[in-house]
């Protein structure tokens, strides 16, 4: 703990009315500088001074690991640049992408529903059966898990053939 955390600490204490018998003591600090009201040690400026000042080596091993500190920061921002222009290509390819595919998706729908009204104007008497049987699907193989409809399919594949007549 540091000695300022220790003088806050210990003033705090004072304001609550000085029920805690918190002792502090500083290295190095004069013994006598205890207040008699209280048991906790004041020491002045210049002992604050002296225990804040740091041996050079310290100093320098701090210095030394701000600069890497900083280094590792400005590699780090350097990096997230990348990430986020990697990202942006990547996006922007999937967004072409999708584009495309939206764009085919569009032209083959135009082509089925122009079809389908080409098919629906060009009614003859005789082909309502014929278009019926377009839209079945007469797989059996493909239809696994559905009911039976094999009585269905051979009724319309009947029609089909030999139209009902009125």
């Amino acid at each position: 703990m540091s000695i300022e955390g220790d003088i806050a600490l210990a003033s705090e204490q004072e304001s609550l009315g000085g029920a805690s018998s918190y002792e502090m003591v500083p290295e190095g600090a004069a013994a006598d500088l205890l207040d008699s009201s209280s048991s906790v040690v004041i020491p002045s400026m210049s002992e604050l001074e002296e225990l804040k000042e740091e041996p050079d080596s310290l100093r320098k091993w701090k210095a030394e690991q701000a600069e890497i500190i900083a280094e590792r920061d400005r590699e780090a921002e350097v990096r997230r640049q990348e990430w986020k222009a990697e990202a942006a290509k990547e996006l922007e390819c999937w967004r072409a992408k999708q584009d495309e595919v939206l764009q085919k998706k569009k032209e083959g729908n135009r082509e089925a529903q122009a079809d389908m009204l080409r098919d629906i104007q060009e009614e003859k008497p005789g082909q309502q059966w014929e278009r019926i049987c377009k839209l079945c699907d007469f797989n059996p193989k493909n239809n696994h898990n559905t009911k039976d409809t094999a009585r269905m399919r051979s009724l319309f594949l009947q029609l089909k053939q030999s139209p009902l007549v009125r």
